[in-house]
């Protein structure tokens, strides 16, 4: 393992420009694969943050006991999709209403307004699906009058969020193909230019593994660098964002750690692939 250590610090030696440009390459592919997850994370966050606001309003009717409004609340609070339940009374209600609306202060009035329950469901349960079924075991206690949630909004938003999923899904394989072909041909200018080396370690009787392995920490060590650079890079473009345009979130310490360690994979993978082929050929 010592003697494949140091062929891999003589080959960066050897040729210094090119180890360089193998980082570089490197760092900026996969520069670009972290904007795209940075844009594919602040829209899942900003739709979760949109998500948050669905929410089940239960009209209740006129003159029902506070009793059965209580009840009604303690069941429905148990409801495993549940997180929370709001009792907003007609004073309460007409003084959201100016607030929100106040050129028609005149217009509203308490009695108009009947009290209602404002149901919040958990993380997980917003879909569309869960969000009727649990609407409709509302409708079965007799003193709501109506339910609301906004069917048609929650379908969309639901739709949206299942789209930009599956668009992020495919265009991150997308960018980690690419990422793994430009990172292997870099890599490949590297074995190409120790190509006489590999055939005189051919000639002597140096089995495949041992002429493969130090190119595949090569790959490897480059891969983590620049992996390393490029969550730099990532960072540093999500600071300016959200310093000059608008507030963003970045990775989780996990995601990052995955992030420099799929570089150094991914420079495994692309020097594996060339030595590979190369090896073939000789």
């Amino acid at each position: 393992m010592r003697l494949t250590l140091r062929e891999v610090m003589l080959g960066m030696r050897r040729s210094p420009l090119l180890s360089t440009l193998s980082v570089v390459t490197i760092a900026f592919s996969l520069f670009a694969f972290g904007l795209f997850g940075l844009l594919v994370l602040n829209v899942d966050r900003a739709l979760r943050g949109v998500e948050e606001h669905v929410e089940i309003v239960a009209f209740l009717a006129d003159g029902t006991l506070p009793e059965s409004i209580s009840a009604a609340m303690g069941d429905i609070s148990a409801f495993p999709e549940v997180a929370r339940v709001d009792q907003v009374s007609p004073e309460q209600a007409l003084a959201r209403a100016r607030a929100e609306l106040p050129e028609f202060q005149d217009v509203f009035d308490a009695s108009f307004l009947p009290p209602s329950l404002e149901i919040r469901l958990k993380e997980g349960h917003r879909d569309p699906g869960t969000v009727k079924d649990v609407t409709q075991r509302i409708q079965t206690y007799p003193f709501v009058d109506d339910v609301r949630y906004g069917e048609d909004w929650v379908k969309k938003l639901y739709d949206i969020r299942n789209i930009a999923g599956a668009a992020g899904i495919a265009l991150g394989l997308l960018f980690a193909a690419v990422a793994v072909i430009i990172i292997g041909t870099t890599i490949r200018m590297t074995v190409l230019a120790r190509s006489r080396e590999i055939s005189i370690m051919r000639l002597v009787g140096a089995t495949d593994g041992f002429v493969r392995l130090p190119f595949l920490i090569d790959g490897f060590l480059k891969g983590l660098v620049g992996g390393l650079l490029a969550l730099l890079l990532t960072w540093g473009a999500n600071w300016l964002i959200s310093h000059n345009l608008i507030q963003t979130f970045f990775f989780d310490p996990g995601i990052a750690f995955l992030g420099v360690l799929g570089g150094g994979i991914i420079g495994l993978l692309g020097s594996a692939l060339s030595v590979g082929r190369h090896l073939r050929r000789v």
